[in-house]
């Protein structure tokens, strides 16, 4: 059955010519990068408390309890080693035959554009991403993964902080436009790997007013009814099968 609807994604990618995709953990998973809310027992034990994967990546943890929240993101939320999956690659793909025209991410590993997209908008940001909060100066994912405790500006010394939207903090309305443009322009819009309950951004599958709502995830989720085509499988497997032999279609 999956495989058939493999067959039918493909034909519907082959019909349609204004592509968006919208992505969350499950895309990135297959690269080796754990959902963060799979991992907090350890950072609640040292804390002598219980400490949600969200309080840990929240706005008030990172002020109150720096070191805690730095510790944390060093090790739950960097992944250089990481390497785009089939799934990103065949995105990628899509967007050099000129059929995708943006992939809009929940994720903060940049993996889409390691791939080769290069209309990306990231929703939470990235964390190849890191600036100074006084002086601005910018800072790359390696100098974070080096840094100990409170990582600390070289300029002026103030602390750098990660360019990721934590719990409690808005969206970047120019990335959030930017967004709900593209997928109001879109006559097909694919979303993959999330389990849509994270707001604003679940939200955003209203702003579609095409007829083909694809819905790829291991899981059911609440939009699934709404969907032209559901399949539950491998985002990897599934993309890697539907865009073979489109190249020149």
């Amino acid at each position: 059955m999956e495989d058939e609807k493999i067959g039918m994604f493909h034909n519907l990618l082959k019909e349609s010519s204004n592509i968006v995709f919208f992505g969350g953990a499950g895309v990135s998973t297959e690269s080796g990068i754990p959902d963060f809310r799979s991992a907090t027992g350890l950072y609640s034990r040292r804390l002598s408390a219980h400490v949600s994967p969200e309080e840990l990546v929240s706005h008030t943890f990172f002020e109150r309890c720096p070191e805690e929240f730095f510790d944390f993101y060093r090790k739950r939320l960097i992944y250089m080693e990481a390497k785009p999956n089939d799934c990103h690659k065949a995105l990628a793909v899509l967007e050099r035959i000129g059929k995708l025209k943006a992939v809009i991410t929940q994720n903060i590993d940049g993996l889409h554009q390691e791939a080769g997209s290069s209309h990306v908008l990231e929703l939470h940001g990235s964390v190849r991403r890191n600036y100074c909060m006084d002086c601005h100066a910018l800072y790359d994912a390696r100098f974070m993964q080096a840094s100990e405790g409170v990582p600390h500006c070289t300029r002026c010394g103030a602390t750098v902080k990660p360019d990721v939207v934590l719990y409690e903090e808005s969206l970047d309305m120019d990335v959030l436009d930017a967004a709900v443009r593209a997928i109001s322009a879109a006559d097909m819009l694919i979303v993959g790997g999330t389990s849509l309950i994270v707001y604003p951004a679940a939200g955003l599958l209203r702003c579609f007013n095409g007829d083909r709502l694809v819905l790829i995830n291991k899981t059911a989720t609440q939009a699934d009814r709404k969907a032209t085509l559901v399949i539950h499988d491998s985002l990897g497997k599934v993309f890697r099968e539907a865009v073979d032999g489109l190249t020149g279609s």
